[in-house]
């Protein structure tokens, strides 16, 4: 994700204080950079212990960088395995995971990551992580979340169960320097509370990620972070599918009390 952050629409309007915002930038791309590349590890296949049996269940990733797993040492350790391995412990059955969520993604993105699946291809549920790369490049939230809703009623025609990770809160982000920071986290938290509004609308369960997660990151970063201090490590994807699996789960039919920061759909 780009640090170019939040110059516009923030209530910033001096020359001096852009000029503050844009040096800012600077700083934490610096302080960032690129250690772990633009691609993350490829972790599709069907999750599954001996004593599994059954048709599998189908799950698909959509999303950004957070969603594809970048940051990941091992397969294993990717969101999108570790939400299949957790799904396949609790129904006692094997999970097919494609990850079709690419690193830099906005939310216009998602449309193309669904086109782009093999024809006829159905998954049981969706996971869908997004939102980071719309704040950081200014993308307007009723853009971004009018982008995500297309997606979401698509996906739920196609019978297809979905639940969105709400957009992270980047003010758990050290490297950069505060005010960026505050912004972003405002900005972020605007995105995520739109993000939710237009998912349990339509059907689909929401995840505040901020909420259910975020608080982990904050007061441990060192563990919660990979190397560039900006995506999750394996703990980071652990806590985060852990916080994931009860509204997938429910979405699922699986009975259960919603958890705090979890939204069922309104429909």
């Amino acid at each position: 994700m780009a640090v170019g952050v939040v110059l516009a629409g923030v209530g910033v309007t001096t020359g001096g204080g852009r000029e503050l915002l844009r040096r800012q930038a600077a700083i934490a791309r610096a302080r960032i950079g690129k250690p772990l590349g633009e691609e993350a590890l490829a972790a599709d296949k069907t999750w599954k212990r001996k004593s599994y049996a059954g048709v599998p269940l189908h799950l698909l990733v959509l999303g950004d960088s957070i969603a594809a797993g970048l940051g990941a040492e091992r397969p294993k350790d990717t969101l999108g395995a570790r939400l299949a391995r957790g799904l396949a412990k609790e129904l006692q059955r094997p999970v097919s995971l494609s990850t079709a969520a690419v690193v830099g993604s906005e939310t216009s993105a998602l449309a193309g990551q669904l086109d782009g699946l093999p024809e006829g291809y159905r998954a049981d549920v969706a996971v869908i992580v997004v939102g980071g790369n719309d704040v950081t490049h200014r993308v307007p939230t009723a853009t971004s979340a009018a982008q995500l809703e297309e997606v979401v009623v698509r996906l739920l025609e196609r019978g297809t169960e979905v639940v969105v990770g709400t957009c992270p809160d980047l003010g758990a982000l050290r490297p950069v320097p505060q005010p960026l920071r505050s912004l972003g986290s405002r900005m972020s938290r605007q995105l995520a509370a739109a993000q939710a509004e237009v998912a349990v609308r339509n059907g689909a369960h929401a995840v505040s990620l901020a909420s259910v997660v975020g608080p982990f990151f904050i007061t441990n970063p060192d563990e919660m972070f990979s190397l560039d201090r900006f995506h999750p490590s394996a703990l980071g994807y652990k806590r985060t599918a852990k916080a994931l699996l009860p509204s997938v789960l429910l979405a699922l039919g699986h009975s259960g009390r919603v958890p705090f920061g979890h939204h069922a759909p309104a429909l």
